[in-house]
């Protein structure tokens, strides 16, 4: 598990440098499917985006991925920690939330 509970989430925009507003998943099925770029965050020495589908804008639902940058391009991962995606979950509501107003 990666420790991510007690910092405050920094603002990044490298994946919106690299691919603009939306991103293109691909599914194990093969479907692919658009996402917009909602947040991009660094909560410790992690990277986190939540990124938020056309289906999931009505619900206002986001997907948080953890991002891997071990490679030349960026590489998302699922979150399978209930406790790292809690935290990550409560710093994108913090950024939503709370803005500039953050101490």
């Amino acid at each position: 598990m990666t420790d991510v509970s007690h910092n405050n989430p920094e603002r990044l925009s490298r994946l919106k440098e690299l691919f603009g507003t939306e991103v293109e998943l691909v599914s194990e099925d093969g479907t692919a499917e658009f996402f917009y770029i909602k947040a991009e965050f660094k909560l410790g020495d992690v990277q986190y985006v939540a990124l938020q589908s056309e289906a999931m804008r009505a619900e206002d639902e986001v997907e948080l991925f953890r991002i891997n940058l071990d490679s030349d391009e960026p590489h998302l991962e699922t979150i399978e920690d209930d406790e790292e995606w809690e935290s990550v979950s409560e710093a994108y509501d913090d950024l939503l939330f709370a803005g500039e107003e953050r101490p």
